[in-house]
């Protein structure tokens, strides 16, 4: 028959356990939500740059050959993510809807010249590189002028680098306290059994064969907070993608794999250090200073 004292053992061991699975949840799971953030502010980020437009005009006199073999180019240019045609008719109706008023009216004439508005890809979104862009363009004796903000292009990858310098601090402090809160957590889970270890070492047991249960039942731990983890952010994941399509948050299905196995991997290399050190300090203990 099972005693109080038993049962109270077995509660109390079951308490630890869940305390501990709980603890590695929850930071796990806190690295993943970053990572995810990480990999995701990044594809906005380049989103963002690709909705910055290269504006070609050419001159009235382009044939539609000129047109035909643009297009071409543009279509096997590795600098180009999409692009659109926009004649001086519908130049014209743009600019008349934005001021209101129809200025070929008094003019007589479409000043406006026929364009292209060219989306880089977002690796090429720098001045530099829009600069040579616009250079190589030129050369065609067809081409009136071509037009980008300069200053827009600027302020955009300004505030990108200080965004992606923050979030790396912010992720590093992020995981720094993450994997101490798990540590504790361990080393929490290996005080309790202090006296069992100092027990082990006085009547012969070497340190590898006191420390290898310990650390075996970490991982096993580990592993288990780990997955709730994963499960928890491929829920995450699924919910955005179905109420937030937007965002985008499945498109690189590699990245997010990295992250999912990552989470994983953490559980397991984090846990078994934690255990590995915390074994170690009691082992190197004096009796004495069990107490």
């Amino acid at each position: 028959m099972i005693s109080k004292f038993d049962r109270f053992q077995k509660r109390r061991l079951i308490s630890s356990y869940f305390s501990v699975v709980l603890s590695i949840f929850l930071m796990l799971f806190l690295l993943g939500v970053l990572g995810l953030f990480v990999i995701n502010s990044k594809n906005l980020t380049n989103d963002f740059k690709e909705t910055v437009p290269l504006t070609v005009y050419f001159k009235d006199e382009a044939q539609d050959s000129t047109h035909t073999a643009f297009r071409e180019e543009l279509r096997t240019a590795p600098w180009v993510k999409d692009f659109a045609f926009v004649s001086k008719e519908q130049a014209a109706e743009l600019h008349q809807k934005e001021i209101g008023e129809n200025f070929m009216e008094f003019l007589g004439i479409n000043p406006l010249l026929n364009s292209y508005d060219i989306h880089l890809r977002a690796p090429y979104v720098v001045n530099d590189s829009i600069e040579k862009i616009q250079s190589h363009l030129r050369e065609n004796p067809m081409l009136a002028d071509a037009y980008y903000d300069k200053q827009l292009v600027t302020m955009v990858n300004d505030n990108v680098e200080k965004v992606s310098m923050w979030v790396l601090i912010i992720s590093g402090i992020l995981a720094l306290i993450a994997v101490l809160l798990i540590n504790s957590s361990m080393r929490l889970s290996i005080h309790s059994n202090r006296f069992i270890i100092k027990t082990m070492q006085m009547v012969g047991a070497t340190k590898s064969f006191i420390r290898r249960p310990f650390i075996w039942r970490s991982i096993r731990l580990g592993i288990i907070g780990a997955v709730l983890a994963v499960i928890a952010l491929i829920g995450l994941l699924y919910y955005l993608d179905t109420n937030y399509p937007g965002l985008g948050v499945m498109r690189d299905q590699i990245m997010t794999g990295a992250v999912l196995l990552g989470v994983l991997l953490a559980g397991i290399l984090i846990t078994w250090i934690s255990t590995f050190i915390a074994t170690q300090r009691f082992l190197n203990l004096r009796t004495d200073d069990l107490y």
